[in-house]
């Protein structure tokens, strides 16, 4: 996962990992991030990392709804021009 010319101190494993991730997992884990920073006790470089980890949970959490938000789109385009055509000789071909 690309950090935008960001330093980073998630390694590439992590960045992969978590570009895999899917939505409930990501949320998941993005929600145990949260909590573990809002607990406190974390050292700066800890907290630093927590919050960097959590941002990278919410960017991929974010890019899923992304894309699903666009596969609704394409199908309710899909279902209007379905719509549009049925009833005529459009629909048969």
């Amino acid at each position: 996962m690309a950090q935008d010319n960001n330093v980073s101190s998630l390694s590439q494993d992590e960045q992969d990992r978590i570009e895999n991730l899917n939505y409930e997992d990501a949320r998941d884990e993005l929600i145990a991030a949260v909590q573990r920073l809002e607990a406190g006790g974390l050292s700066l470089d800890e907290s630093v990392r927590q919050w960097e980890y959590g941002e990278a949970l919410a960017q991929r959490a974010q890019q899923l709804l992304q894309d699903v938000r666009v596969k609704l789109g394409e199908a309710e385009k899909r279902h209007q021009s379905g719509q549009d055509t049925a009833g005529t000789q459009e629909n048969i071909r």
